[in-house]
């Protein structure tokens, strides 16, 4: 009996389960925070199967970059922009309804022929043991240019989204006519006079 054999088994059909309820939750449920939170479950999930495939690097990367930034960042977004609006029933909604099902099957069905008609062959190779440290080694040897490009690219958008996201105020700048300014003000007092007011009181 291969014991190894079946706990991977069982551990694939676990995580595959999840994946796919998780995946259901996030088009069915109503609320978008719900979703965004089962987006996270099928991120997770992945990883699970990364690591049956004995990529662990992947499978990190995967849990670091999706779970703790991309859904994070989705979930910051929903809870910025959240706002609360009357339901509106939309005018031939069934149809709307209708055609997002039929191009689901019909993606599910092109998928699964695909998985059917593949050749797969399972490959006897013993795993790379050490790979993260080989992949490490590659980035800062072979790679050393496109890894520090893309973390000066990440540096700029972070630094970019700070800067959209302070909502300091903005006075309205001086011009010989006295027009008052109405573009890029926002209804904010100065932090001046904040922190007056919480003094005096």
């Amino acid at each position: 009996m291969d014991l190894a054999g079946g706990i991977q088994v069982v551990s694939f059909v676990i995580l595959a389960a999840m994946m796919i309820g998780a995946a259901l939750g996030v088009v069915l449920f109503s609320n978008i925070v719900y979703s965004a939170f089962l987006l996270a479950g099928v991120f997770v999930s992945i990883a699970g199967l990364y690591l049956l495939l004995n990529a662990d690097f992947v499978a990190a990367a995967q849990l670091l970059v999706y779970v703790g930034a991309i859904n994070v960042l989705i979930l910051f977004a929903i809870m910025l922009v959240n706002k609360q609006e009357d339901f509106v029933p939309l005018p031939n909604a069934w149809l709307r309804k209708a055609l997002t099902g039929l191009v689901s099957l019909g993606l599910f069905a092109l998928l699964s022929t695909m998985v059917l008609a593949t050749p797969w062959s399972i490959s006897t190779a013993t795993p790379v043991e050490n790979s993260i440290v080989i992949i490490g080694e590659h980035f800062f040897t072979d790679y050393l240019l496109p890894f520090e490009l893309a973390s000066v690219l990440l540096l700029m958008a972070m630094v970019g989204a700070i800067i959209l996201a302070r909502r300091e105020y903005l006075p309205p700048q001086e011009t010989s006519d006295q027009m008052p300014q109405t573009v890029l003000e926002l209804p904010e007092r100065p932090r001046e006079l904040v922190s007056a007011v919480s003094e005096d009181k």
